[in-house]
C-alpha cells in the first residue's frame, strides 16, 4: 500500500489547483504537496523586482472556482499572491504542504503500481511511495536564471542583478540603469524602475511586440454593480477567453493586419517621430513568441516623458562604466539588469525511472498534454503559451480527477500511454519561438502528429477533449498490478 494516493510537486498556482480539484472530486484520497521553497505562491513568491505582475487578465489567469475580486484585471505579484494564501487556506490545501522538500529521483514499479519518489528535506533523503505522481512545478529552473555570456562582464565596477535573484536592499534611486532584454520582465521592470531611477535604458537585441491594455476591465467592473460578483465574474471570464482567443487566431491568421494594428497602438502612444519600425517591430509576425502586454501602455508613458528609452543593438563588449555596442556607441551605467530569461527545467529536475530503465524524456511523446508515453501514473501541468496559463491547467486537472474516477470504477491500479504507431513523425514539445524553449528543446518530449498525442494551445479543443470526451482511449492501457497490461476498448476514439 502507497503511503499516498497523489503526491504533488510544487506549491505554486497550478499545485495549489490541482489539490483543490483533487479533495473536491476524490475527498477520500490522501495527497500531499512537495514544496522545495519554504512558502507557496512560485512564482509569485519567488520573484521580486520592481513591478512584477501578471500579463494576463486574472480572470482567467485566477482560478475558475475562485473569483478574482479586485478591480484590477492586470494586478501585481502582492495581490495574486495573497489570492493563493487565501485560496489555500479557504480550503484548507496550506496543511497539506511540506515546505522545503524537494523532489529527486521517482522509480515506478509496474509490480507494486506505485512510485518510490526519492525527496530531500532539509539535507536529509527519505522516501515516500505514491500511486500517483503529479508534477506541478513549471517548466523552468527556480535556483537559477539564464545570462548569456557577457564580453568584459567582470570589468563592469557596477552592480549586475539578474531579476530571479533581485537584492532587497538595491537602492537605484537617481542612478542610470540598463536593462539588457526586451521580454515581459523587461517591459515590466523599466517602467516600474523609471520614476525613481536617474534614467532606465532597455537595450534588446531584437524588438518585440508590446500590446497596450487597460490594467482595470470596465466592463466587469460595470457588471459588478449589477450582478453578483459570482455572475460578474463568470461572465467575464467567458469574454476574456473569447477575447484571448480570436486574439490568437487573427494574428496567426492575418499576421500582417495583426501586425500593422499592433504597430498603430505603439505608435499612438509614442511621441511624435518616435523611431517605432526600429524599436517596436519584430522580424518574426505576431504570437510566434508571446506577446509583451503593458497595463495602461505604461512603458510607453515613461518613454514619452523621457524617464526611459529603447536602443536596439548588440553588445561587444562590457566596459568599466556600461557597455560599448557593435555600433560603437557606448551606454554609460550604475547598475545593469540581466533580464536575459529562464533556464528551462522540465518537472523540477526529477529523474524517473519505470521498472529499473531510466526515463529518458526526448524519447517520450506527451500524451493530451498530461502524461507521457511508456510512463505510467504519472500526470504533469503545463499551461498556455498564446493565453492565460491557467486555463489549462484547470482543463488537466479536472480531467486528470475524471481518469481517477475510471480507474476507480473499473478497478484499475495503472494506466499507461503507448503510441500505437513508434515510427510515426514527431515534433517539438511546444510550437514556441521563445529563446528559452528553443535552447532546451533538446532536452524536452516530443509531441506527434495527432490527437491524442498533440499538445494543445487551444482551449476550445482542449475543452472538447479533456472535459467532454471519455478518458477511455485505444492508446491509454489500463490494467491492474496482478493482470497483464492489456488495452481497452475505447468507446470514443480521439482520432
Amino acid at each position: 500500500m502507497a503511503d499516498l494516493d497523489v503526491l504533488i510537486v510544487g506549491a505554486g498556482i497550478s499545485g495549489l489547483g490541482a489539490a483543490y480539484y483533487l479533495q473536491r472530486e476524490h475527498p477520500r484520497k490522501k495527497y500531499a504537496i512537495l514544496e522545495a521553497r519554504g512558502a507557496l505562491g512560485g512564482t509569485w513568491d519567488l520573484f521580486r523586482y520592481p513591478g512584477i505582475r501578471s500579463d494576463s487578465d486574472l480572470h482567467t489567469f485566477g482560478y475558475e472556482f475562485r473569483p478574482w475580486r479586485d478591480e484590477h484585471s492586470i494586478a501585481g505579484a502582492d495581490k495574486i499572491l495573497g489570492y493563493l494564501r487565501e485560496t489555500a487556506e479557504e480550503h484548507g490545501i496550506d496543511r497539506a504542504i511540506r515546505f522545503h522538500t524537494k523532489v529527486i529521483a521517482a522509480e515506478w514499479s509496474s509490480s507494486d503500481a506505485h512510485w518510490t519518489v526519492e525527496v530531500e528535506k532539509d539535507g536529509e533523503r527519505e522516501t515516500l511511495t505514491c500511486s500517483w505522481l503529479f508534477s506541478a512545478g513549471g517548466y523552468y529552473r527556480y535556483d537559477q536564471g539564464f545570462t548569456p555570456q557577457f564580453e568584459g562582464r567582470e570589468r563592469f565596477r557596477g552592480q549586475i542583478v539578474h531579476p530571479q535573484h533581485w537584492p532587497e536592499d538595491l537602492d537605484y534611486a537617481g542612478k542610470r540603469v540598463l536593462v539588457i532584454g526586451s521580454g515581459a520582465t523587461a517591459v515590466t521592470i523599466v517602467p516600474a524602475m523609471a520614476p525613481a531611477a536617474g534614467h532606465v535604458t532597455m537595450l534588446q537585441r531584437t524588438p518585440t511586440y508590446v500590446l497596450p491594455v487597460p490594467s482595470k476591465d470596465p466592463i466587469r467592473n460595470a457588471l459588478r454593480k449589477v450582478l453578483s460578483e459570482e455572475r460578474a465574474f463568470a461572465i467575464t471570464r467567458r469574454k476574456n477567453i473569447l477575447q484571448q482567443q480570436l486574439t490568437w487566431r487573427f494574428a496567426q491568421r492575418f499576421p500582417h493586419a495583426a501586425r500593422r494594428l499592433i504597430r498603430w497602438f505603439n505608435a499612438k502612444l509614442l511621441p511624435a517621430g518616435y523611431p517605432v519600425d526600429e524599436h517596436f517591430n519584430p522580424p518574426y509576425n505576431p504570437w510566434d513568441q508571446r506577446l509583451c502586454v503593458v497595463p495602461d501602455g505604461d512603458l510607453f508613458t515613461a518613454i514619452r516623458r523621457g524617464q526611459a528609452s529603447v536602443v536596439t543593438d548588440r553588445i561587444a563588449t562590457f566596459t568599466e562604466t556600461g557597455v560599448l555596442l557593435e555600433s560603437g556607441r557606448t551606454l554609460e551605467a550604475d547598475i545593469i539588469v540581466t533580464a536575459t530569461g529562464l533556464n528551462v527545467q522540465a518537472f523540477g529536475g526529477m529523474t524517473l525511472t519505470v521498472d529499473g530503465s531510466p526515463v529518458n524524456l526526448p524519447d517520450t511523446l506527451a500524451y493530451k498534454g498530461m502524461m507521457l508515453s511508456g510512463v505510467p501514473n504519472f500526470a504533469y501541468a503545463i499551461g498556455y503559451t498564446n493565453s492565460s496559463w491557467t486555463l489549462k491547467v484547470g482543463l488537466l486537472c479536472e480531467h486528470f480527477c475524471r481518469l481517477l474516477a475510471h480507474m476507480d470504477a473499473h478497478g484499475y491500479d495503472t494506466a499507461r500511454p503507448v503510441v500505437a504507431d513508434p515510427d510515426a513523425p514527431t515534433r517539438p514539445f511546444l510550437d514556441f519561438g521563445a529563446g528559452y524553449i528553443r535552447r532546451s528543446l533538446a532536452d524536452l518530449p516530443r509531441q506527434g502528429g495527432r490527437a491524442p498525442w498533440l499538445t494543445s494551445m487551444s482551449y476550445f479543443n482542449d475543452v472538447k477533449l479533456l472535459r467532454r470526451l471519455p478518458v477511455e482511449d485505444d492508446e491509454l492501457h489500463f490494467s491492474h498490478s496482478r493482470t497483464h497490461l492489456v488495452p481497452q476498448p475505447s468507446t470514443h476514439p480521439n482520432r
